[in-house]
């Protein structure tokens, strides 16, 4: 079987962690994010891509990219995760799993961030663990691509 391939998507603002309201998404950049998670990958038997924007067009263009390149996308849509409908419509279309992902626990902050327009689309949604809330998400999702789960 060959590994599973497996898109990691960040959304606006993300570019900025580290120094972004550190009290709230961590210390570490996105750089170390990624570099996290593409040391855990091989471990768990897949491929890792990763894109980053502030523009809502070019999220969905990487998502609408993953089609018969990825067999999987993890995706922080951040400030996109309560308004964009085009997203949720990306990922419905390329029927991909998707797992959600937030460095913080959405559901115990501001009222308006506790709706997510993009989980009717995910598998599954992990948030509160700060960077490792990535790493979790790439373990449940190569778990499942290894499975043979689709969908």
């Amino acid at each position: 079987m060959p590994k599973p391939r497996i898109t990691v998507i960040n959304g606006p603002n993300l570019n900025l962690l580290g120094t972004r309201e550190p009290s709230i998404y961590g210390h570490k950049t996105l750089d170390e994010i990624n570099g996290d998670i593409a040391a855990l990958a091989p471990e768990l038997g897949a491929e890792v891509t990763f894109f980053q924007s502030d523009h809502e067009g070019e999220l969905i263009e990487a998502v609408q990219r993953c089609l018969g390149s990825a067999d999987g996308i993890i995706i922080n849509p951040a400030g996109f995760t309560t308004t964009s409908v085009g997203l949720l419509d990306a990922i419905k279309a390329v029927a991909l799993p998707t797992i959600e992902v937030h460095l913080s626990n959405i559901h115990a902050r501001e009222e308006f961030r506790r709706h997510s327009l993009i989980a009717p689309a995910a598998v599954g949604q992990i948030s509160g663990f700060g960077a490792d809330s990535y790493l979790l998400a790439l373990r449940a999702l190569a778990a499942r691509l290894g499975a043979g789960v689709r969908g």
